[in-house]
């Protein structure tokens, strides 16, 4: 007998006649002889529509109260989805439990909004799956020391998901979402792209932190962490197929050597659309400049991803770094009154109108000569590059927004990921 961690995305979820198809596919695993968690979103477009209400009352989000509270309201769209699932599964014969991330309990730092993980009790709900239940756990929310709730961030369901097939030592956790798979890239942009059968834990982490919206990156981070193999599958697949065709099909996250792994040279390109710019001008070139500038985003939870800083001249040097577009007016805010007076920067300047675009590859590691591909892939489309970030299996390069899809169709063509996979080689 496995133990097995489901999670259903808000698509997933976007009705009673969607949920009632979930119950049917979860049972159908419980009665092929698995203990069963389930973790689910909130039915799609509820999470939004709560935070609309909240913010026709409080147009302002900044303060720990008003943060603490968005929390109260958004944690409801997961409850009302734990409870629905287990009364469509106890209609199907399964017996069935639920329990809000606090009643587990989930603990969690107390990061309103943008909670982290801590640790998991899995005593109560141990005991409900040796009493032969389906445990039905809500996803991006959990408790902090003082008994708030908390909430995760946006796509915390999937953290949540794996953290707990972590905690209790799943054999895996399945991602049931609106694809079958995680592809070479965004259908939507390149029609051609194909769905990856294997990928390597490092890759998909890549993938997430470079823009892939298929897993939160936290939760490729728990997956790493904890070796919890991953599935990503579509949950709008029939319900009644065998469970061991469901076990083999979408896209398995697993150990890099895996024997199915496949050392493409380039696996697929990321992207992210929600990147912003900022540049800190003449600031003085001297130790621990950088810390300055960044210890204060840090000390707000603001996460930054590309950094550069120039050559230094007459002393000064030029300070530039990306985040999240959801944090660039609190970042130049807290640039320009922190910032300005204490290195007596020349100015900040902004843009929001920017792109994120990447390959990523385990293959990249053995193989020279890949970025310069991907450079003149762009520079033959006369898309100019404004910063450059690299890993050992990534290159990203910070582009005009404008021209986002053609350099994502461009990169697809030039690694040749539209090419269809290789035939086995005949006996």
């Amino acid at each position: 007998m496995a133990l097995i961690v489901h999670k259903y995305g808000g698509t997933s979820m976007g009705s009673t006649e969607r949920i009632q198809q979930v119950a049917k596919r979860v049972a159908k695993w419980a009665r092929a002889g698995h203990q069963m968690i389930v973790v689910p979103s909130a039915m799609s477009g509820e999470t939004n529509r709560l935070l609309a209400l909240a913010k026709e009352l409080a147009p302002a989000h900044s303060t720990p109260n008003t943060l603490r509270e968005l929390d109260m309201i958004a944690a409801t769209g997961e409850q009302v989805s734990v409870g629905l699932l287990s009364l469509a599964l106890q209609a199907e014969g399964a017996p069935a439990v639920s329990f809000a991330g606090w009643q587990v309990p989930v603990r969690t730092d107390c990061a309103y909004t943008k909670a982290r993980i801590g640790a998991i009790d899995d005593q109560r709900v141990r005991k409900e799956l040796d009493a032969g239940k389906v445990v039905i756990i809500t996803g991006f929310q959990g408790v902090d020391d003082q008994g708030n709730i908390t909430t995760l961030g946006r796509g915390g369901s999937d953290t949540s998901a794996v953290a707990i097939a972590a905690a209790m030592k799943a054999d895996e956790c399945l991602i049931y979402t609106d694809v079958d798979g995680v592809y070479t890239t965004d259908p939507r942009i390149v029609p051609e792209a194909r769905r990856m059968g294997v990928l390597s834990f490092e890759e998909m982490l890549e993938m997430a932190s470079m823009g892939s919206k298929v897993l939160q990156i936290r939760a490729v981070e728990f997956a790493v962490k904890y070796s919890m193999p991953i599935r990503v599958l579509s949950s709008f697949t029939p319900w009644d197929i065998p469970v061991e065709e469901e076990e083999n099909s979408g896209t398995l996250i697993t150990f890099e050597e895996d024997e199915k792994m496949e050392k493409a040279l380039v696996s697929g390109i990321a992207f992210n659309r929600d990147e912003a710019k900022i540049s800190v001008l003449g600031v003085p070139d001297r130790p621990g400049i950088a810390y300055q500038i960044l210890g204060t985003v840090a000390d707000a939870n603001i996460e930054v991803d590309a950094i550069i800083q120039n050559i230094s001249k007459d002393g000064k040097t030029d300070f530039t770094f990306t985040v999240n577009q959801s944090d660039y007016a609190r970042t130049m805010e807290l640039l320009q009154e922190k910032i300005m007076p204490a290195t007596g920067a020349a100015e900040i300047i902004g843009d929001t109108k920017i792109s994120k675009v990447s390959i990523v590859g385990i293959g990249m590691r053995s193989h020279a000569g890949v970025a310069s591909k991907m450079f003149r892939a762009l520079a033959e489309e006369g898309i100019n590059i404004q910063m450059i970030a690299t890993s050992e299996i990534k290159t990203s390069v910070v582009i005009d927004e404008k021209y986002l899809e053609l350099a994502v169709r461009a990169l697809h063509k030039a690694f040749e990921l539209d090419a269809p996979d290789e035939a086995p080689a005949s006996a």
